[in-house]
């Protein structure tokens, strides 16, 4: 289990094609926590516009965001944190996953070309490769004030889980940690 006792659940995040879905479901897999991908979260509308191309306003995605928080709050006072693929793109998306709880953010980072492989490489996902940019123009990484641990998507999955599990086992505190 997640060694921090005030830790309310896992954010798994970045942009498309960094292997949110596929990290975060390993990782609770390995934590024995429930995995919940917040694109299965997002409003029709959202998608219809994702697949269009439009990339999302954030009158868009507080709503989203905010389901994403309601998801992760219940789990925490059921004593049942969670694991979350969520972008959580800015730090203020990341501010309204908190809700005034503790969460860990772990930021998949990649090149771009890796990325547009990846997300052209799929066929059973909404978004589009036209939409990296802009998510990548978006993203803010996690500052060192958040619970946040960087890591390289270069690695193979369950490499990226092992680096994650030991440091969420070693007991993080609210200092940034970059791992390549």
């Amino acid at each position: 289990m997640v060694a921090t006792d005030a830790l309310e659940g896992v954010v798994v995040m970045g942009v498309a094609g960094c292997g949110k879905s596929t990290v975060g479901s390993l990782l609770a897999a390995r934590l024995g926590l429930r995995f919940v991908d917040a694109d299965d979260l997002h409003p029709p509308g959202n998608v219809t516009k994702m697949a269009a191309g439009t990339p999302l306003t954030d009158g868009d995605r507080l709503p989203w965001l905010g389901r994403v928080a309601e998801v992760l709050q219940a789990g925490a006072d059921a004593g049942a944190p969670a694991v979350v693929a969520c972008s959580a793109l800015r730090r203020t998306y990341r501010d309204a996953l908190r809700r005034g709880g503790e969460l860990a953010f772990v930021h998949l980072h990649g090149d771009r070309d890796l990325l547009a492989g990846r997300i052209a490489a799929r066929t059973d996902h909404f978004m589009p490769p036209a939409l990296l940019d802009s998510q990548l123009a978006t993203l803010e990484p996690v500052a060192s004030d958040e619970t946040g641990l960087v890591v390289d998507v270069a690695q193979a999955p369950d490499r990226i889980v092992d680096v994650v599990t030991a440091w969420l086992g070693a007991g993080v505190t609210d200092v940034a940690a970059r791992t390549t």
